[in-house]
């Protein structure tokens, strides 16, 4: 393992969201979700219509199956041996009983690529909560040590704002096939969060907001993209979608759905909708775009294209590899480059203090300030 790219870890922990794949899995995993806050069955089975209108079954776990097997591919053509294991926190394969085969398999350093690319308590540090339960349990049931550490967030990292720009622009090409600039728009989506939550986001010392930041920097740079390759300057803007909660607590607006009527009263004719915001073609994708969004863009004639996730681009892949191998790089001492497009800093790999913090209760966090981790862990790493 010495020899490795990626030494000194010795396998890869694919780490996502989860969802069901049967009717019956519905409420249980939107329980596991909503946990600790009170949310009842009542309103856990609305949302739960969303999945039983695709039959039960989420898309994401089989796209995490493709992306997977995406990674391994890459990794081989690298020619780098290192395992790559899949681990959820909501769903089988849970993360707990995965962190518990990989040390059964003799693996005791772990580096977690997770399926978000942004900043926020919700697309950051609850994974970094959920991997320090998965390694207090595996400890409480008397496992042999194992540490994990994490790739940086890589919302600007190429492989995945290039490819988003790509993607959108390959989408409007085709728009504008058919009408004038001044008749498209580009809507840029992403997950709708709390207010309170996006102005947490970030570290600890930084004025917040990073969440909106990220998002609003890429949709700058997709901008610029569009005017220097089709020579005008089209409408764009960022929008959110799958507010949920309670009515008076304010979340990131506008919604996707208000925006496109508020276009079709402005003139527009044609829209791109680009779901920068996500990784691969989540519940929020094929339901709130896919069916709402569209059904929305049809009522208002509007002429609507739904642009791609990333998922398994090459691009994107090979982008996820480079950040695999730029942070076994960054543990061993070496110098490393990060590469941001647009130009900006990259957040660092471990996450500050204070970052992103979880305003309900503070729990164990790894990858991050050792003080948020557990006692013992620290200890094991000291020793």
């Amino acid at each position: 393992m010495t020899d490795s790219p990626l030494a000194p870890y010795d396998a890869v922990l694919l780490t996502s969201f989860g969802g069901p794949e049967a009717p019956e899995e519905v409420l249980p995993f939107l329980r596991r979700v909503t946990a600790g806050r009170g949310i009842p069955d009542e309103r856990l089975e609305e949302v739960g219509a969303h999945y039983h209108h695709f039959g039960g079954r989420s898309p994401i776990n089989d796209q995490n199956r493709a992306l997977l097997a995406a990674l391994e591919a890459e990794l081989a053509r690298r020619e780098v041996e290192v395992p790559v294991l899949w681990g959820n926190r909501n769903s089988a394969p849970f993360l707990s009983d995965v962190v518990a085969e990989a040390s059964a398999a003799g693996h005791r350093r772990l580096l977690a690529l997770t399926t978000s690319a942004y900043s926020s308590y919700s697309s950051c540090r609850q994974y970094r909560e959920n991997l320090a339960q998965a390694v207090v349990d595996h400890h409480d049931a008397g496992g042999a040590p194992v540490r994990i550490d994490k790739v940086r967030p890589y919302v600007h990292a190429p492989g995945f704002s290039a490819t988003n720009a790509h993607l959108v622009t390959e989408a409007v090409r085709g728009l504008l096939a058919e009408h004038r600039p001044e008749q498209v728009a580009v809507v840029m989506v992403t997950h709708s969060i709390p207010v309170a939550m996006d102005e947490t986001s970030g570290p600890g010392d930084s004025d917040g907001e990073v969440y909106q930041r990220q998002h609003e920097q890429l949709t700058g740079a997709i901008e610029d993209e569009l005017e220097a390759t089709f020579g005008a300057v089209l409408r764009t803007d960022l929008v959110y979608c799958s507010r949920s909660g309670a009515p008076h607590h304010p979340w990131l607006e506008p919604d996707v759905n208000d925006h496109l009527e508020a276009l079709a009263g402005e003139g527009f004719t044609a829209v791109a909708v680009a779901p920068i915001g996500f990784v691969s073609d989540h519940m929020e994708v094929v339901y709130d775009l896919d069916v709402e969004a569209t059904a929305t863009a049809a009522e208002h004639g509007l002429s609507m294209v739904r642009v791609p996730t990333v998922g398994t681009d090459r691009q994107f892949v090979s982008g996820l590899v480079d950040l695999l191998l730029e942070r076994a790089a960054e543990t061993r001492g070496e110098a490393v480059e990060h590469r941001q497009w647009p130009p900006s800093p990259a957040m660092p790999s471990q996450c500050a203090p204070g970052c992103c913090p979880n305003l309900r209760e503070a729990l164990p966090a790894l990858c991050g300030d050792p003080a948020e981790q557990p006692a013992w862990y620290r200890e094991q790493a000291d020793g």
